[in-house]
């Protein structure tokens, strides 16, 4: 059992459905890795225990009796503690929500248990899924290397995953905090089209750049998760109406022909020098597999990188009108200064800021003009841990506009993006790159990734734990 926790879903699923190993058996051994191992690392928030076994208890049934779901049936999952769940207190990372049970599930959530999935338990985040942390909740770490950053918000579910702590996570991404957290812990992260996944159920942070997506071990099981989660949902009038596509027969169809997008200096510029030799080696990669590759312009995106911060403290504001500012005082120095600056704002910040987001989706609509898929990094450079004064008492200062170009402009415009591990720089922190592709476009994204990850080159390498 001690070798099977950094299996990918899809192969647990084989051993699942032939019934080679229990859902009981493994659920067990998650439950008694996390409690021997994550008191160090603290990527849970709760964990869910007694119902994870039951669960897995009713799994085995269903699959012993012919009543096989598919991929995702036995399989040990988590969550980040922004999405409800039924009987299980939903924090966000917050102190005010800290006696929060919901009476429901989230959307998500639901969709994973239909599948059959085991819920293991809630994962920590920066407060609000920001950039710090609520003094009352744990800060994980990087289980690479303690003194690197996990990455954020969604801590948690990058150090779970990467770790071996489930099989597979829910994330969210605002401005990176799915994408920041699989690069640093060295896992796939999938931000989907906007509109993709339901957000009923879910902690906001800006509701008109929320996204939620999946962290994993593999491309194939990036798909196999979004095949569950994403869909039309009543509950959520956002969503998108159309049919989801079957992503898991994307991963490895074949890329020939498809464009593929390059910007130079926009991908190399201030950006760690391993990670541009690994983005170059990428496109090359892409080039002998059949792809054509196109040298595109994307011109410096800071101007409009910056309006982000007023939208999402304005929309932020809304998210916490409930409890803020009258229980102000409850809320981390770091997330308080975020409100505070959001309720200053007004209404002409925001539209200027708003003005700003379309300017900047012209811009990438142009760049995308004709291209499938562009290839950049999802980070300047790995980052390091933050002190115990940036994690809990550092309070907002200027925004570094240039280490957020590659993610941002993706929140502006809803854009599918990827996160696709890519080794180690020559300091030995993880580094990643990233497929983006237009938006409802997230069939190409898999494409592209999947040839890369089939490379060898790109992918998941376990820690040494």
């Amino acid at each position: 059992m001690s070798e099977l926790h950094y299996l990918s879903i899809t192969e647990l699923a084989k051993l699942l459905a032939a019934r080679e190993i229990s859902s009981v058996e493994i659920t067990q051994a998650q439950l008694e890795r996390i409690s021997h191992l994550d008191p160090d690392l603290q990527a849970y928030a709760s964990v869910m225990a007694d119902t994870a076994l039951l669960e897995a208890e009713r799994a085995d049934q269903e699959i012993g009796n012919g009543n096989y779901r598919g991929s995702l049936h036995g399989v040990p999952l988590a969550v980040k503690d922004l999405c409800f769940t039924q009987g299980t207190p939903t924090m966000g990372g917050t102190a005010v929500l800290k006696d929060f049970t919901p009476d429901f599930d989230a959307t998500v959530v639901t969709k994973l248990r239909d599948a059959g999935a085991v819920i293991l338990g809630k994962l920590n985040l920066a407060e609000g899924a920001m950039a710090a942390y609520n003094p009352k909740f744990a800060a994980p770490y990087n289980p690479r290397d303690r003194s690197l950053s996990p990455g954020g918000s969604s801590s948690g579910s990058g150090v779970a995953t990467a770790a071996g702590f489930c099989f597979g996570s829910l994330g969210t991404d605002t401005g990176g905090s799915i994408r920041f957290p699989a690069s640093m812990c060295g896992v796939v992260g999938m931000k989907p089209t906007w509109g993709r996944v339901s957000r009923y159920g879910v902690l906001d942070l800006a509701p008109s750049m929320d996204h939620v997506g999946p962290l994993t071990r593999s491309v194939d099981d990036a798909a196999l998760m979004l095949d569950i989660i994403a869909g039309h949902d009543p509950q959520d009038l956002t969503t998108l109406p159309s049919s989801a596509i079957n992503y898991s027969s994307q991963v490895e169809s074949s890329i020939a022909g498809l464009r593929i997008g390059y910007a130079e200096p926009y991908a190399t510029q201030d950006v760690d020098p391993d990670t541009v030799k690994s983005v170059v080696a990428a496109v090359d990669a892409l080039r002998l597999m059949g792809a054509t590759v196109v040298d595109i312009e994307i011109p410096n995106l800071d101007e409009y990188v910056l309006a982000w911060r007023d939208l999402c403290t304005a929309e932020a504001c809304v998210a916490h009108a409930q409890f803020f500012p009258s229980r102000a005082a409850e809320y981390g120095p770091w997330f308080r200064s975020w409100l505070e600056y959001g309720t200053a704002l007004g209404a002409t910040g925001y539209i200027k800021a708003h003005q700003q987001r379309l300017a900047c989706n012209a811009v990438i609509a142009h760049a995308f003009s004709n291209i499938d898929v562009l290839l950049c990094p999802a980070m300047t450079t790995p980052e390091p841990r933050k002190t115990q004064s940036q994690n809990y008492e550092e309070v907002i200062g200027e925004m570094n506009a240039s280490r957020q170009r590659f993610t941002i402009p993706y929140n502006f415009n809803g854009a599918p993006s990827m996160t696709l591990p890519a080794g180690l720089n020559s300091n030995g922190a993880p580094i990643s790159l990233q497929c983006v592709g237009k938006p409802t476009r997230e069939d190409l994204v898999f494409s592209v990734a999947g040839a890369l990850e089939r490379s060898d080159e790109y992918g998941f390498r376990p820690p040494a734990l």
